[in-house]
């Protein structure tokens, strides 16, 4: 059956090469010595190394050629190439951690094209002489795992035919995101950090220095979009404003550029997804758009998402840039019991001493190649004609990590098969799927000459540093690193800052306006981005601390907002105190009242059989006189601080003294009109005449307001509180009266008590007699109603303690004028004029 399918191949390529030789006679001119296929070294285990070291220039193609034969290569970098070889020989020399084994390679030049790579792939999984996969004939390599150091897309191309022949794929680049899927490429394994490490370390700078108006600029490639799709909501959930956003290709027109530029003049930070082009190149458009705009433009400030080295030297393109930024990734230091050189020496002719090749074509393969193995050392002691070449420590740990890996394996033996119990020797060597299940563990980060960890959702995460090239007006750019990226947490270096300071180069701003100072709020302005905003005053009673709040903090009850509204402070506490001058006044006038009533019913007692004492009910004038000096009395309950016992009798005692003040003097004017009326010949009224009547008006009336007091306290007594909001930094402490409904229900009672006395009083002014207390109580009702009734709208109007004053003020006035218009005029008579206190002047005036 192999025959017979050999046979076909060979009878298939004669038609195919006799059928093109007849349709277009070339003449092919093989120029495969011209570039360097492989470099290959057999070993017990091989690793391919897939690497872009030369590139292809690309010319005007003739008709009389192949195409790739038309390729201009660039000269071949073999530095790398070297460095590859170096750290692989070094740990065959360590058979303790290979287990006797040694590391063959097998290292390719992919000449940066999907061609090349192609090529090389079919190659590394061909055993044969002709690139036929699965088709053993010839040597065999025991290929180990593929080290992948390409470019994204290159990489990805590769992923797709490597999976499938289950060989672990190593990058040592920055991945794509895409490629990380587990579930379409499982035996793809990262060594660094997935593309966008260091998008949070961007988005803190940019926080940190107070960068909200940037602009972003990727290169026209799916890679450059998906940094657009993946870092532009991340900026602007930060509260970043994204104003000006462009993809760049070669043949991009500047046009856009201009007009965004021209409106955000603001904007001095850009940040570049830069792949494979030079940050000279990408500057070059804005440099010339700048450079086309009026009026002066501040330095701007690049920041690259670039992980590679910048030798940045004074260039005319850097007019216009205040710094240039870009990361790196912090390294490890090598461990001092570690066999590794920082330096190799060797000689101008290593690739020919050191390499035989040979040039040999099956009549299978697709295409010559040269195949060149290694024969000479690599190093060479004499140094007369050397080249100084540094060693890599990053090339060096990823082999070291290959090889741990592999000791593993061994040092396990898992991945032997067992049949009827024993090891078949058939399985004796590793295979790569078999190897794939020892790079799953944490080696990467253990072994990686980079400082790598993983984050919590297991990915390869890595501490950056943040390097700035400041550009200089004179001089060459000098490097500074401004901070570092550690464990996602910004760091930044105060040294550089200042540094940049004493330069004159202090970095710029980027935002729409200046920042809102504390005790202002941002007020977002119609039809912009949310980064432009203007700067309002807090609303009173809120304060803001910081720059740029968002919104304001209001105050606790018990503060009140500075006048700038930066901070709360405690409020006064006020109350109407004993030694307030208003408190000392009220007092002072409550005390004289109180002193002035008790004289006067000492008076009264003395002189209790007089005539003008008896008249009109003596008793009557003695419960008056005691319910006055109780409502003097309740005034100082309404001075100093509320309490509880306080709260709860002042507007008690208030109203039931005053009930029983009008409920006397009501008495008194019936008892004046019954008395009058009894002396009209037949009339019946002589016989309501007396105590029990004045007794029953007094316990009546006073027992309604007793009533209405009871079930006030009952259902809403009142209780100390505190006004907050009356008067601005003044908290008053004051009686919360409970329920206002009961305490206007008992206020009204005591007016409408009132507005009967002045009813009947008013009624009987004009009867005779020298004793006639209804003039005198008609001119006290007059005097009690019209405070009362002024009292309700300043009391409604007034805050804080004015209330207080205002209810005083009226106890003592309205108590003052019955005192005043009832009892003076009997005092002066018992006191002055003693004469006029006689039965017979009585019966005199009678008689008139």
């Amino acid at each position: 059956m192999d025959l017979l399918l050999l046979i076909l191949m060979l009878l298939m390529s004669q038609s195919v090469s006799g059928k093109l030789r007849i349709k277009c006679l070339l003449s092919l001119e093989h120029q495969d010595g011209e570039k360097l296929w492989s470099y290959y070294r057999p070993g017990d285990h091989l690793i391919s190394i897939i690497i872009s070291a030369s590139r292809i220039s690309h010319i005007m193609l003739n008709f009389n050629m192949s195409p790739f034969n038309q390729s201009h290569f660039l000269p071949l970098s073999t530095v790398r190439i070297v460095q590859y070889i170096f750290a692989i020989r070094v740990l065959n020399e360590k058979p303790q951690l290979l287990h006797n084994l040694s590391l063959g390679y097998n290292i390719h030049d992919n000449y940066l094209n999907t061609l090349g790579t192609s090529d090389v792939l079919l190659d590394m999984l061909s055993t044969g002489e002709a690139n036929v996969p699965n088709y053993s004939c010839g040597r065999k390599d025991n290929l180990l795992a593929l080290l992948d150091g390409t470019q994204k897309d290159i990489s990805i191309q590769m992923s797709t035919l490597v999976h499938i022949y289950k060989v672990p794929q190593i990058s040592y680049a920055t991945a794509s995101v895409a490629i990380n899927d587990r579930t379409d490429f499982p035996f793809f394994h990262q060594m660094l950090p997935k593309e966008g490490i260091q998008y949070p370390g961007i988005v803190q700078i940019l926080i940190h220095f107070g960068w909200i108006l940037i602009g972003l600029f990727a290169s026209d490639t799916e890679e450059g979009e998906n940094f657009m799709r993946t870092l532009t909501p991340l900026l602007v959930r930060n509260g970043i404003c994204v104003v000006v956003s462009q993809r760049f290709s070669t043949t991009t027109a500047t046009a856009a550029l201009r007009d965004a530029l021209s409106r955000w003049r603001q904007v001095n930070v850009f940040l570049h997804f830069i792949e494979y082009v030079s940050p000279l190149d990408r500057i070059l458009p804005f440099h010339l758009t700048l450079e086309s705009l009026p009026g002066p433009t501040e330095g701007k400030v690049w920041i690259m998402t670039i992980f590679s080295e910048l030798n940045m030297k004074k260039h005319s393109f850097f007019k216009y840039v205040h710094s240039i930024w870009y990361f790196n990734f912090q390294e490890n230091k090598m461990p001092k019991d570690d066999a590794f050189e920082p330096y190799l020496f060797l000689s101008s002719s290593f690739e020919v001493q050191s390499f035989s090749c040979s040039f040999s074509k099956h009549k299978f393969s697709v295409q010559g190649r040269r195949r060149c193995t290694q024969k000479a050392p690599l190093e060479t002691e004499e140094k007369r004609n050397s080249i100084q070449i540094a060693n890599d420590p990053q090339i060096y740990s990823i082999i070291k990590t290959l090889a741990h890996a592999l000791n593993a394996a061994y040092s396990s033996g898992s991945w032997r098969r067992r049949k009827e119990g024993k090891e078949s020797l058939g399985s004796a060597v590793l295979q790569p799927w078999q190897f794939h299940p020892f790079l799953q563990r944490n080696e990467f980060c253990n072994h990686s000459h980079f400082k790598l960890f993983l984050d919590q959702n297991g990915d390869v995460a890595a501490d950056l540093d943040i390097i700035s090239w400041v550009i200089l007006p004179t001089e060459d750019p000098i490097e500074e690193q401004m901070g570092c990226f550690e464990r996602q947490r910004l760091i930044v270096n105060q040294d550089a800052l200042s540094k940049l300071k004493l330069l004159h180069k202090s970095l710029p701003q980027s935002k729409c306006v200046e920042n809102c100072l504390p005790g202002f709020v941002k007020q977002k302005r119609e039809g912009e981005p949310f980064c432009c905003y203007d700067c309002v005053p807090c609303p009173e009673g809120t304060i803001s601390t910081q720059e740029d709040s968002e919104k304001c903090t209001k105050c606790p009850d018990d503060q009140y907002p500075t006048e700038n509204r930066v901070q709360c402070i405690p409020k006064r506490i006020t109350f109407l105190s004993y030694e307030d001058n208003l408190g000392i006044i009220l007092m002072s006038f409550a005390l004289l009242l109180f002193l002035i009533t008790g004289f006067i019913l000492i008076i009264f007692l003395k002189y209790l059989e007089t005539p003008i004492v008896k008249a009109n009910n003596r008793d009557l004038s003695y419960i008056l006189l005691v319910s006055l000096l109780l409502c003097f009395l309740s005034s100082f309950f309404f001075i100093g601080q509320p309490r509880k016992a306080s709260c709860l009798l002042r507007q008690t005692v208030f109203s039931i003294g005053f009930s029983i003040a009008m409920s006397s003097v009501l008495a008194k004017t019936i008892t004046v009109v019954l008395a009058f009326l009894a002396i009209k010949p037949g009339n019946r009224v002589k016989r309501w005449l007396g105590k029990s009547l004045a007794n029953s008006i007094i316990l009546s009336c006073s027992a309604v307001q007793t009533f209405i007091c009871t079930i006030w306290l009952g259902i809403s007594p009142p209780f100390p509180d505190s006004d907050f909001h009356s008067q601005t930094g003044i908290m008053i402490l004051q009686c919360n009266e409970g329920s206002d409904t009961m305490f206007y229900i008992a206020l009204s009672y005591i007016g409408f008590l009132a507005a009967i006395c002045f009813t009947v009083a008013f009624l009987a002014r004009n009867l005779p007699g020298a004793f006639n207390e209804a003039k005198l109580i008609t001119f006290s009702m007059l005097v009690f109603c019209s405070v009362w009734v002024s009292f309700l709208p300043i009391y409604l109007s007034a805050k804080g303690k004015s209330m207080v004053v205002v209810q005083v003020f009226s106890i003592l006035a309205s108590g003052a004028g019955l005192l005043g218009c009832i009892f003076f005029p009997k005092c002066y008579i018992i006191i002055l004029r003693p004469d006029l206190n006689t039965k017979e002047h009585i019966k005199m005036k009678l008689g008139n």
